[in-house]
């Protein structure tokens, strides 16, 4: 078994070499492969390409699309060990959590591809010798971005969606972390996808974007990332009258009220933040605690980050693997540095690890004031903010004082206070007792300058249909 794979661009139903950028393995910094750089004229077969699947594919019935995406699954629940190492290679988190990444694909494909058949229009009652009717046809040609802290559940989601309604993709994915896609795309391959359904190209984001979204045999775009970077996608999409979906950052706010166990909660956190190494946009991260279970909360979550194991993530007995790249060490220091410098207390963690790799230790920041950077901006590291609240209305108001709302969870045993934060807390998704940001059936997206738009769920697939009004008079 080749433990990482030759990364190739997917055009038209066939792979194809390039010359390209250097990928590197984060925990040691060795170069591990090259992903290609597309061409003007490789971005033109692509297009060209998912013009023609579009035809093919938008015109198969929908069961038999259906077929191919289960089959797609399959192949990537067969092939999860190669996958899960490869990504682990690439991304530097546990093989375990690759191993899990890759069932979540599977399984939000497989869901994707059963809710594909339900695509269901209706009948608009009329008065007789007429026939009103709504139809929900695939919108077309979709150009899809894809960030690296996921290396094949975010391509997947833009994949799945896309094929389910009948449509046709051109993937961008990310060059730092290219096998999960390929992984991905060698699925569907495999599983008789025809040829320019899928396309996968790699290359200079801004390049790539700035020629696929203006063009007309595109349709639609879906994008995870920055919101820097999603501003000036919906800006391009915006010129041409595209409808966008945007899944941009956000900065986690946790509520902890005053009638659950400290222990327990602060275990849990501790261990959710640790995953992926803090790198996720629904990643927890400022933890608002009541002031009476505050101290015992912060010891125990302070506790448990200094317990974890870091290394590479192919020791099986690691916990926390590095950060994806050298800029996500430097973003850490200067978080930390800052809120230091502004009175915060370092708890456990604050600086590198070592000089080989990029690890960071599970970092707790203690009564963080208002005015410190990483309170204000999302340190997609693993960084702990942790302050005391005296009530719940001063939570929710800590809660919703920035200007993202992507995900947001509570702990309460108060069915009162459920309905509250369920009612006043800005944030696209909400879990409650529980840290799970998202699964396949449910709508994940954000408010405010966390985006708009949704994936999963009925919501996330009707995006990527247009309703069409048919009007029959027929005497």
């Amino acid at each position: 078994m080749t433990l990482y794979p030759e990364i190739r661009l997917y055009i038209g139903g066939e792979w194809k070499s390039a010359p390209g950028l250097p990928v590197l393995n984060p925990a040691d910094e060795s170069t591990i492969g090259t992903v290609p750089v597309a061409t003007r004229q490789d971005l033109d077969d692509a297009i060209a390409a998912a013009h023609d699947g579009f035809r093919t594919w938008s015109r198969m019935a929908p069961a038999k699309r259906a077929d191919i995406m289960f089959r797609a699954a399959a192949l990537l629940r067969q092939r999860a060990g190669e996958i899960a190492v490869a990504m682990t290679i690439e991304q530097g988190k546990p093989v375990a959590e690759s191993r899990g990444e890759v069932g979540r694909a599977a399984e939000a494909l497989e869901w994707e591809a059963a809710e594909g058949r339900r695509t269901y229009g209706r009948v608009v009652p009329s008065e007789p010798g007429m026939r009103n009717l709504v139809l929900r046809q695939p919108i077309g040609a979709v150009a899809g971005f894809t960030p690296w802290n996921y290396p094949i559940a975010q391509p997947n989601r833009k994949v799945a969606a896309a094929l389910a309604a009948g449509c046709s993709i051109i993937l961008k994915a990310a060059e730092e972390t290219p096998a999960g896609a390929v992984h991905l795309v060698r699925a569907f391959h495999d599983a008789g996808l025809p040829p320019g359904v899928l396309n996968l190209v790699f290359g200079t984001p801004s390049e790539i974007s700035e020629y696929l979204i203006p063009h007309d045999t595109i349709r639609m775009i879906t994008f995870t990332g920055s919101i820097p970077v999603g501003k000036r996608l919906a800006e391009l999409a915006a010129r041409s009258m595209k409808p966008a979906i945007m899944e941009l950052g956000g900065h986690a706010p946790v509520i902890v009220c005053d009638d659950v166990d400290p222990v327990a909660t602060a275990t849990m956190s501790a261990v959710t933040k640790s995953r992926n190494s803090g790198q996720v946009c629904t990643a927890p991260t400022r933890f608002y605690v009541h002031e009476s279970i505050y101290r015992k909360f912060t010891e125990t979550f302070v506790e448990k980050a200094k317990s974890l194991k870091i290394g590479d993530g192919l020791d099986p007995s690691t916990q926390m693997g590095p950060l994806a790249n050298s800029r996500r060490i430097e973003a850490m220091d200067t978080l930390v540095a800052d809120a230091s410098a502004k009175g915060a207390h370092v708890l456990s963690g604050g600086s590198r690890l070592g000089k080989r790799g990029y690890f960071f230790p599970l970092t707790v920041l203690a009564e963080v004031p208002d005015d410190a950077r990483v309170m204000r901006d999302e340190p997609f590291g693993p960084i702990a903010l942790i302050n005391p609240v005296g009530s719940l209305d001063e939570a929710i108001e800590k809660a919703n004082s920035l200007p993202y709302g992507l995900a947001a969870y509570a702990f309460t045993r108060s069915a009162q206070n459920a309905d509250r934060l369920a009612d006043s807390v800005e944030a696209g998704n909400l879990s409650i007792n529980h840290l799970v940001g998202s699964i396949a059936e449910m709508p994940v997206g954000g408010v405010k300058e966390s985006g708009y738009g949704r994936e999963g769920g009925t919501e996330g697939l009707s995006h990527f249909t247009v309703a069409k009004s048919v009007s029959h008079q027929i005497a």
